[in-house]
């Protein structure tokens, strides 16, 4: 079964046909909200909130261990992560839509991992490729099912938030090989490899990354304007995804 996660700018699934609500209680604590169950094109789907369905928890304080927890409980073999960036790359323009391959985790604080050591031991997993190649391939056949571009590939900067970044900043992770940049892939991405769950991420590029927009700032309402049109695409290619028995 497939679940999706939505990010900002996604929360609801305006295609997702709902037969219930479940909350789910975890080890970890209490997720985002209560999952959503339902069908796309026929096809199960589990849909959850990473921010809430009102948008109310911000990047930093996401129980991110608790909302992989309870996907897994329920079944779920394959996440798609929708997930806002910031473009860094010349080619990640506003509305810009991309499958990353990789990530650097700038990220402290969070909690960020099933494996506490005590009687379970001492437990590592082998991160080299953070992303399922699997579901990104099955993402970049439904964008072509659909007739969206999307693009194949690039370098996640997972940043603390909830603010935006120095323009300084944006400069050092581009020069860290970083393509993209948003608050929420880690541990997201971590902890699904940890459990065994196929994970790939559908970024959107809502802005260009501090410094490369040429004006003195980011414009919150111009993200807005952005996401919007963005996120139709996105449920488009998620509809051709489940269709196709991708998920």
């Amino acid at each position: 079964m497939l679940a999706i996660i939505g990010g900002s700018g996604l929360t609801q699934l305006a295609n997702l046909e709902v037969s219930r609500r479940e909350v789910v209680r975890t080890p970890c604590g209490e997720p985002s909200g209560a999952l959503t169950f339902g069908s796309i094109a026929g096809c199960a789907v589990v849909f959850l909130a990473r921010h809430g369905y009102g948008h109310t928890i911000p990047p930093h304080q996401v129980n991110y261990r608790a909302n992989i927890w309870a996907l897994h409980a329920q079944g779920v073999s394959n996440v798609v992560a929708i997930a806002a960036v910031g473009g860094i790359r010349s080619d990640l323009a506003p509305g810009a839509l991309v499958v990353p391959d990789q990530i650097i985790d700038y990220t402290h604080g969070r909690a960020g991992t099933f494996f506490t050591g005590g009687d379970s031991g001492v437990r590592h997993i082998d991160f080299t490729l953070p992303y399922c190649q699997t579901l990104r391939a099955a993402c970049l056949a439904a964008a072509r099912q659909a007739g969206e571009t999307l693009l194949d590939g690039g370098v996640y900067a997972a940043t603390q938030g909830p603010r935006l970044e120095t323009a300084a900043e944006i400069d050092r992770l581009e020069r860290d090989g970083a393509d993209m940049v948003g608050m929420t892939g880690m541990p997201e991405a971590a902890l699904a490899s940890e459990i065994g769950l196929c994970y790939a991420t559908l970024a959107v590029v809502a802005n260009r990354a501090a410094g490369r927009g040429g004006g003195a700032g980011i414009s919150m309402s111009d993200i807005a304007a952005v996401l919007e049109p963005a996120m139709g695409r996105v449920r488009s290619i998620l509809a051709k995804l489940v269709a196709s028995g991708g998920g």
